[in-house]
């Protein structure tokens, strides 16, 4: 299942690491960090990317986690990565934490916490219906790209 070079190749296309894994010299199967011999450092969105790539490798999970994932991309990236998240967890379970508005208006349900408890849950139309506390940060957030 992991040793399948194909669904790595896959998986770093819709992660978006394909290009990075291009430049390492053992490709894919180059040690990536520090604490390694002969370990490769990356930047903070190549890791993001790595990450993304090593999710997309479990696209038979019954529920897939990702905190975050494209804080260090740009726009144009996320738009891509999200794409591809889409096609990957349609018709299972993915629970994505994210402080971006835009990241999180495509979910089906929105769960907003505050101190660690759940004060709103609900679709982006619902919630932005209900003008809570969902509403209010949303349009904080939205005022900075007017």
């Amino acid at each position: 299942y992991f040793e399948d070079e194909e669904r790595w190749r896959e998986a770093g296309e819709k992660g978006m690491a394909a290009p990075i894994v291009a430049t390492l010299p053992q490709g894919y199967r180059t040690p990536l960090g520090k604490w390694f011999n002969d370990g490769r450092e990356l930047s903070g969105g190549q890791w993001q990317k790595i990450a993304l790539s090593r999710a997309f490798m479990r696209s038979q999970a019954d529920i897939l986690v990702l905190d975050e994932p494209t804080a260090a991309m740009d726009a144009a990236a996320e738009a891509t990565v999200y794409e591809h998240f889409r096609a990957l967890t349609k018709g299972r379970i993915a629970i994505l934490i994210s402080h971006r508005f835009s990241t999180v208006r495509m979910a089906d349900q929105i769960v907003v916490l505050q101190n660690g408890r759940i004060v709103e849950h609900g679709s982006h139309d619902q919630l932005m219906r209900l003008g809570g506390h969902y509403a209010h940060l949303f349009s904080l957030q939205a005022a900075g790209y007017r």
